[in-house]
């Protein structure tokens, strides 16, 4: 999403400057070279050998002192984005009246590039008259403003002033960037478990609660795709992504059929039915009627159907197994698929609802790869990353 590209975080002195770790995790994670510049009094709230140990480069903190005779010159010089994270009110006065006392303030004095501001700070001090003012001029300056959110604050309080979580930062930080490594894509993603009706009341269902497939189509969009995403579960809210609401694994194969077409790249993470009820009952099935009798009837193969498409989007199936992986191998040469994703759902930590997950990736060449245990976002991360490499050869 950011690979190589260089980023200034500064952090300045509140509590929030908690959140500014895993802000520069997420970068890294993205690809990004992050330096970070720490006010005197973030030192209160975050210790410079935490980012140092995230980045891999001490965090500078004054203007003097450093190895470098102009560290705000140099540092402005290497940025190609300035990311402020959290902001306080009197960073926010210092930015907008030019004193350049502290090495941040200078630092952004120097820099032509963009600049992305996180604000954090009480609900009086967000409101009041003077910030107001501040946040117009720099605002008129270009600067680029994410947040704040409503929330709880320090102290218990709870109002508008709480600094918006990192991965919507990092989604400014790529936007003012001019887009991600995935823009101009045109991507569908699938997600959840397909319900199929016995009565008006019952269905057959599975427990996919969608979390992988919002994963995917999150990534995708912050790098810049745009995403259709067809699902049975709730979905993320972002701009780059168009949600279609599905039920049932019919209306999945339609939605999926009709957005594939025009897709470059689909990824079919949906628990999808393979058998539905074939006479769903018009009324309520009652206990006093005794067990029904149920027969059941193939589901569309949604998988197969865009497989078979020509031309068809370079297309990622998923393949949820109670067992070892290995054996979803034999699918990647049935399917027809470009890259297959299996996992056990009975592995602790992997199975369906948790926001974790371990895979194993085959490819049509036939090499595979053990993903470790780890965050469902972050196997997303990974897997575009895989399908970009894929799609350049």
């Amino acid at each position: 999403m950011l690979a190589g590209r260089r980023i200034v975080l500064g952090v300045t002195g509140g509590v929030a400057a908690f959140k500014a770790a895993y802000l520069a995790r997420r970068l890294v994670e993205s690809g990004a070279q992050v330096r970070v510049v720490m006010t005197r009094s973030s030192l209160e709230f975050l210790g410079p050998q935490t980012m140092a140990a995230i980045t891999g480069t001490p965090p500078l903190t004054d203007l003097f002192g450093a190895e470098s005779v102009s560290p705000h010159t140099d540092l402005a010089a290497w940025a190609e984005v300035v990311v402020v994270a959290p902001a306080t009110a009197a960073t926010l006065a210092r930015m907008a009246s030019g004193e350049s006392e502290d090495l941040l303030v200078a630092m952004l004095l120097a820099f032509t590039g963009p600049v992305v501001v996180a604000p954090a700070m009480h609900t009086e001090m967000w409101e009041h008259p003077a910030t107001r003012r501040n946040v117009a001029v720099l605002a008129d300056d270009g600067v680029r403003f994410v947040g704040p959110a409503r929330g709880a604050l320090a102290g218990g309080d709870e109002g508008m002033g709480r600094m918006v979580e990192p991965e919507e930062i990092l989604e400014a930080v790529v936007a003012a960037l001019g887009g991600g490594d995935l823009a101009g894509w045109t991507v569908l993603v699938s997600a959840g478990g397909t319900r199929e009706p016995v009565d008006p009341v019952r269905f057959m269902g599975n427990r996919s609660s969608g979390k992988m497939g919002n994963a995917i189509a999150l990534s995708a969009a912050r790098r810049g795709a745009r995403v259709t995403l067809v699902t049975t579960a709730a979905a993320p809210s972002h701009p780059g992504i168009t949600v279609v609401p599905v039920e049932t694994a019919q209306q999945m194969a339609e939605a999926v059929w009709a957005a594939a077409a025009d897709a470059d790249v689909a990824v079919l993470a949906a628990a999808v039915a393979d058998f539905r009820p074939a006479a769903p009952a018009a009324k309520k099935l009652r206990r006093i009627d005794g067990p029904p009798e149920i027969t059941l009837e193939p589901t569309p193969d949604i998988l197969a159907g865009v497989a078979a498409m020509k031309p068809r989007p370079f297309l990622v199936g998923f393949a949820a197994e109670t067992g070892a992986a290995q054996i979803a191998a034999a699918k990647v040469a049935t399917k027809g698929v470009d890259l297959l994703v299996a996992n056990d759902v009975t592995a602790p930590g992997a199975g369906f609802g948790t926001d974790t997950n371990a895979v194993t990736v085959f490819t049509v060449g036939g090499s595979v790869e053990e993903w470790p245990l780890q965050s469902k976002d972050a196997i997303a991360h990974r897997l575009w990353d895989l399908v970009r490499q894929a799609r350049s050869h």
